[in-house]
C-alpha cells in the first residue's frame, strides 16, 4: 500500500513561517535595520528546519519520494555560496558557477595632467572632502570614463594616492600585500606580502585598513595587527611591528581596522586594552613612543581635532576618548554606545563643539569639548552613520544614515530629509556636489542641499558588495572593492 503524505504540518509550519516574516517586514519601529534582518533570517532557518524535519521524520513519504525530496533542501546550497553578509545583516549569495564579468575596454587612456594627492584615509585632511576641484554635473554629456579596471585581492582598504602612485592592501592567499599601481595604468609598480590572515564568513576576508604615505614612506596596518613602514618608490621594509605579538592581543570580530594616524613624527593606531586602547611608534624607526588608554577596541581610525586644544579623538568600545598627541595621556573619556561597533569619523562643526554618529540604534549628538566634564548639545537617534563617513556643509550633515542618504541639522540635530536607499557606501563631498559609491557598486552623483538630495546622474562600476572609501586625485577616481579595482576620469570644469 502506498504511503499519503501527511501535509497538514507543513502547512502550519508555513502559516507560522508567514506570520514571521510579516512581522519581520511590516514592524515599523526597529531600532536599526539589523534587528529586522536578523528577524527575517532566524525566521527562514527556522521554517527551512522545520519542514526538513517535517519531510524526513513525519510527512509519511515514501522512500523514494523522501531521497527526491531530500535532494530539492540540498540544491540551494549545490548552486550557491554565501559571500558575507550586506551592511544591513542581508546574505550576499552568488551561483557557484557564474562566470566573472570580463573587464570593460577602457573609454579613454588617462593623461598626466593636474594631481592633487589624496595621501591617507579618508583624503589630505582626512575629512572626506575635497577643495579646488569642480565637476562637471552634466553626465549626460560628459559621463565619468573608465580608464580601467581589474581584478583586486580582497580587502576592505581603500586607496592612498601620492603624484601617479596608488597604493592600497589586498590579500594574497596567506599574506596581507601592500600593493602600489600605476595610477593612469593600473599596472603594479611592486608588492610587499607579510604572512597575516583575517578571514570570517560575516565580516569577509582581507585588511580593513588605508595605507598612510607621508614623504617617501607607506605606513600600513593589517587586519591581524602588523603595523609596517615601506618604502613608497619600491615597497622595501623598512620596519616592521607585529602587535599581535607584542601585545598579546585578541583578534576583534570584524580585524584590526585602524588607518594609521601621523602626527608630530608618530604613528598612531588603535588596538584596545588596559594601557594600550592607543598606540604610537617613531616614524623613523618603529620604536614605542607611548601606549595609553584602558577601553577595548573598536573599528574607527584616530583623527586629530584641535579643539579647544589638539587632541586625537577615538571611538572604542563602548566610550569616546581623547588623547594628548605628544604623550598619549586620555584627555577625556564618555561612555558611548552598547558594544555593537563604533567606526564613523566625528566632525568638528565649531570650536569646542564635535559631532559624532554611530549606527545599530544609537543615533548621533552634538557633544561640546570645549569644557570638564563634557557635555551634550542635542542627541539624536534618527541619524546613525554605521560605517560611513558623513560630512558637515553649511551647517548640515550629508551622508548615509543606516542606509539612507540623509541631511540633519547641526544647530538642532533634525533630520531634514532622507533620500534614496544607497546602502552602506562611501562618499566624497567635492564643494557642492557629492560622489557617493553604493553599497551595490554604483557610482551616485548628488548636490544636496537642506531641501532635497538632487541625483544628477550615476554609473555602475560595481557587480558585487562595495565598502571600500574612495579616492580622486585631479580628475581620477579610484574606486574598489573585495574583487575589482577601477579608475574613472571624471569631467571637472574648465580652470581646475
Amino acid at each position: 500500500m502506498k504511503s499519503t503524505i501527511r501535509w497538514k504540518p507543513a502547512l502550519i509550519i508555513i502559516a507560522l513561517g508567514a506570520v514571521g516574516y510579516a512581522f519581520g517586514i511590516f514592524k515599523s519601529d526597529w531600532r536599526f535595520e539589523q534587528l529586522r534582518s536578523h528577524t527575517l533570517i532566524f525566521t527562514t532557518l527556522l521554517l527551512y528546519v522545520s519542514l526538513l524535519v517535517w519531510w524526513l521524520f513525519f510527512s509519511r513519504a515514501a522512500g523514494r519520494v523522501k531521497l527526491l525530496g531530500v535532494s530539492v533542501f540540498v540544491l540551494p546550497f549545490a548552486l550557491f555560496r554565501l559571500r558575507g553578509m550586506s551592511g544591513d545583516f542581508v546574505p550576499n549569495f552568488e551561483f557557484r558557477f557564474a562566470k566573472k564579468s570580463a573587464a570593460l575596454v577602457p573609454a579613454g587612456a588617462a593623461s598626466g595632467g593636474v594631481r592633487t594627492d589624496f595621501p591617507q584615509l579618508l583624503g589630505p585632511n582626512r575629512d572626506a572632502m575635497l577643495t579646488g576641484i569642480t565637476l562637471d554635473a552634466d553626465w549626460a554629456k560628459h559621463p565619468p570614463q573608465l580608464v580601467w579596471k581589474q581584478p583586486i585581492g580582497a580587502a576592505w582598504s581603500g586607496f592612498s594616492i601620492v603624484g601617479e602612485r596608488a597604493v592600497t592592501m589586498e590579500q594574497v592567499g596567506e599574506n596581507e600585500a601592500v600593493v602600489c599601481l600605476d595610477l593612469l595604468t593600473g599596472n603594479r609598480l611592486w608588492a610587499t606580502e607579510n604572512s597575516g590572515k583575517f578571514s570570517t564568513t560575516i565580516a569577509g576576508t582581507g585588511p580593513r585598513a588605508t595605507p598612510t604615505i607621508v614623504g617617501d614612506r607607506v605606513f600600513t596596518f593589517g587586519g591581524t595587527a602588523v603595523l609596517r613602514a615601506l618604502s613608497l618608490a619600491d615597497g622595501k621594509v623598512i620596519w616592521s611591528r607585529d602587535l599581535m605579538a607584542e601585545f598579546a592581543l585578541k583578534l576583534p570580530d570584524w580585524g584590526f581596522a585602524s588607518s594609521p594616524l601621523v602626527h608630530e613624527g608618530n604613528v598612531i593606531v588603535s588596538i584596545g586594552g588596559a594601557g594600550k586602547s592607543l598606540v604610537a611608534y617613531r616614524a623613523t624607526d618603529g620604536q614605542l613612543a607611548w601606549s595609553a588608554g584602558e577601553r577595548g577596541v573598536d573599528y574607527s581610525s584616530p583623527f586629530l581635532i584641535a579643539t579647544p586644544q589638539p587632541q586625537i579623538v577615538l571611538f572604542n568600545k563602548k566610550g569616546i576618548t581623547t588623547h594628548d598627541p605628544k604623550s598619549g595621556a586620555v584627555l577625556w573619556d564618555r561612555e558611548w554606545g552598547t558594544g555593537f561597533p563604533n567606526v564613523s569619523r566625528p566632525i568638528v562643526v565649531s570650536p569646542g563643539k564635535v559631532f559624532f554618529s554611530s549606527g545599530y540604534g544609537i543615533g548621533s549628538a552634538l557633544l561640546d569639548v570645549s569644557g570638564n566634564p563634557i557635555s551634550e548639545v542635542w542627541k539624536t537617534p534618527r541619524f546613525q552613520a554605521k560605517f560611513s563617513n558623513p560630512v558637515l556643509r553649511e551647517g548640515h550633515i550629508y551622508g548615509v544614515s543606516d542606509g539612507i542618504f540623509a541631511c540633519l541639522d547641526v544647530t538642532d540635530g533634525k533630520v531634514k530629509w532622507k533620500g534614496g536607499r544607497f546602502g552602506h557606501g562611501q562618499g566624497l563631498l567635492l564643494g557642492e556636489h557629492y560622489l557617493q559609491m553604493t553599497e551595490s557598486g554604483e557610482l551616485v552623483l548628488l548636490r544636496p542641499t537642506p531641501d532635497a538630495e538632487n541625483e544628477l546622474g550615476r554609473v555602475r562600476v560595481f557587480d558585487a558588495k562595495t565598502w571600500n572609501t574612495i579616492a580622486l586625485s585631479g580628475d581620477l577616481l579610484l574606486v574598489r572593492n573585495d574583487q575589482e579595482a577601477a579608475c574613472l576620469r571624471l569631467a571637472l570644469k574648465a580652470g581646475n
